[in-house]
């Protein structure tokens, strides 16, 4: 394998600095960019004094240049509702001008270039499991939409870029991710449901617990998206879990998981909340030899020391 100097996006995030170990313990050299506005320097701490790291603080929407890369894996945007709501503005910029400014730099040297988009871009689907040429349900005004649009926007641009310079570009729709890192207080499913459970509050669940959603841990993720980048395919690959959980046995297994004697609360549902979450993953089996080894109790296990950790 060529070892390469890459570029990583997002790198003090959740999924950004996972993605960092992962290529340092490969022996590349990594520089992480990130502004820092929902990504977290702790995430990065151990990293601290490995002379093939090096983190710069910059906000990919305004104009920058690292110099020569091998490759870019973009992983810069707020990703969880509670920091979309309050970054509206900042989102639609690091979709759009950060996307932009990004696919300039891998046009400019040459470099491979995996850009991390979501299964959002389905919306609330109506075809299930979702397959990545189902065009999606999305509301493009609604409260969700400056994410979900940015993230669409995206995926437009890198397949330009590919299409008009051709730039080795990939897309990769990430379904829902948890795992250690993963911030406490980002509104998430998994990240909701410890804290509550570890600190002894009611579990709250939005709408009535019926609503679907498939949990990846974070090992399996990063493993797909590295395969991923390493491939000939160019169009989106949907990255997750296909085992389907309604929120309310996820509530459960947290629950059994922790210990905790929690009760489970309901509360309304938010706007265009999607009501079904589940990858089509034949493409990533077929084309990457991939699928999810980690199943959500096992998952959660791997992450309780860490959540324990931050309800401290």
């Amino acid at each position: 394998m060529k070892l390469e100097k890459i570029l990583v996006t997002g790198a003090a995030g959740f999924l950004g600095s996972h993605l960092c170990d992962a290529l340092l313990a490969e022996g590349h050299t990594v520089v992480g960019l990130d502004n820092l506005c929902t990504g977290n320097l702790a995430n990065l701490a151990h990293l601290k004094g490995n002379s093939r790291f090096r983190l710069i603080e910059q906000d990919i929407s305004l104009s920058f240049d690292p110099g020569p890369v091998d490759y870019i894996f973009n992983f810069a945007s707020p990703a969880s509702p509670v920091d979309y709501a309050r970054l509206g503005l900042e989102t639609l910029l690091v979709g759009s001008t950060g996307t932009v400014n990004t696919l300039e730099i891998a046009y400019k040297y040459g470099a491979g270039y995996l850009h991390a988009s979501t299964s959002e871009c389905y919306g609330d689907p109506e075809v299930h499991p979702q397959v990545e040429t189902y065009w999606g349900n999305v509301n493009p005004i609604g409260p969700r939409s400056v994410y979900d649009e940015a993230k669409r926007f995206s995926e437009a641009t890198v397949m330009a870029y590919h299409r008009y310079h051709g730039v080795d570009t990939h897309l990769v729709r990430i379904f829902n991710t948890y795992g250690p890192r993963l911030q406490a207080n980002d509104g998430r499913v998994i990240s909701n449901f410890m804290i509550q459970a570890l600190r002894g509050e009611p579990l709250t669940i939005y709408g009535d617990g019926s609503q679907t959603r498939s949990f990846c841990f974070v090992s399996d993720l990063i493993d797909g998206i590295v395969r991923l980048s390493r491939s000939s395919e160019h169009l989106p690959v949907n990255i997750g879990n296909p085992n389907e959980w309604t929120i309310l046995e996820c509530a459960k297994e947290v629950l059994s998981v922790t210990g905790s004697k929690s009760e489970i609360v309901l509360k309304p549902l938010p706007v265009d909340d999607p009501t079904r979450r589940r990858p089509d993953i034949t493409k990533a089996q077929t084309q990457l030899g991939w699928e999810p080894k980690i199943q959500l109790r096992e998952g959660l296990e791997k992450s309780l020391e860490y959540f324990k950790i931050c309800v401290k």
